[in-house]
């Protein structure tokens, strides 16, 4: 078996201390950082996306495995920083205004940072001015907002608004998702995406950006 499937079947495997160290001897050897992170890291986490999708995996197994994902990024990262590899596209991403609710946001980061894309993560109880101010400042291809409540989705179209109003409306794509949220509540509000789960929605976001 290749190193770099070794990383990928360790990363599934959420053993992180195992995935930094290949990751480092990797590096040791001369490989190519971007291969690394393609065939290794990010080949392990969409791996694992996929089976969350098809129930094979639960919220657990992303966990660890994302940790080993991060874990072998931070052994990475600063190579892939001097070797100027860009990130596949940016993602501004938060819990709308009201909502405190983090756990489906976050697997939703995982998901996407596990597809090569950065993702500037705005947290919870974010109002629609702060997003839209995040996707000028970094040039995001993408806003994605999450809702867990009913009483709080409403601030999805609020997003939606002022992104017209500041002028970047056509300039983004605004996904949306959360448990009471479905297309039709997208499409009603003018939104431009609705994925159900996390690798739905990072599956989405690396299509977006791939053909920005």
């Amino acid at each position: 078996m290749d190193l770099l499937s070794e990383i990928s079947g360790f990363l599934q495997q959420g053993r992180a201390k195992n995935v930094k160290e290949l990751v480092q001897k990797a590096i040791d050897e001369g490989m190519d950082p971007k291969s690394i992170l393609d065939h290794g890291l990010l080949d392990g986490m969409g791996i694992i996306g996929e089976k969350f999708k098809n129930n094979e995996v639960y919220v657990p197994e992303v966990l660890i495995a994302a940790r080993a994902m991060y874990a072998g990024m931070e052994v990475l990262k600063p190579i892939l920083t001097q070797t100027g590899v860009e990130s596949k596209g940016k993602v501004v991403l938060g819990t709308v205004k009201g909502d405190l609710h983090d756990i489906g946001k976050n697997l939703v980061r995982m998901m996407m940072e596990g597809r090569g894309l950065e993702v500037i993560d705005l947290g919870i109880d974010v109002s629609p001015e702060k997003f839209v101010e995040a996707a000028k400042e970094n040039n995001a291809q993408i806003i994605a907002c999450s809702a867990l409540l009913t009483t709080t989705m409403t601030e999805m179209k609020n997003v939606v608004e002022t992104a017209k109003e500041s002028g970047i409306r056509d300039q983004v794509t605004i996904m949306v998702g959360g448990a009471p949220v479905t297309d039709n509540f997208c499409k009603s509000i003018g939104a431009d995406i609705y994925t159900p789960d996390a690798a739905s929605a990072a599956e989405e976001a690396a299509r977006v950006c791939a053909s920005a």
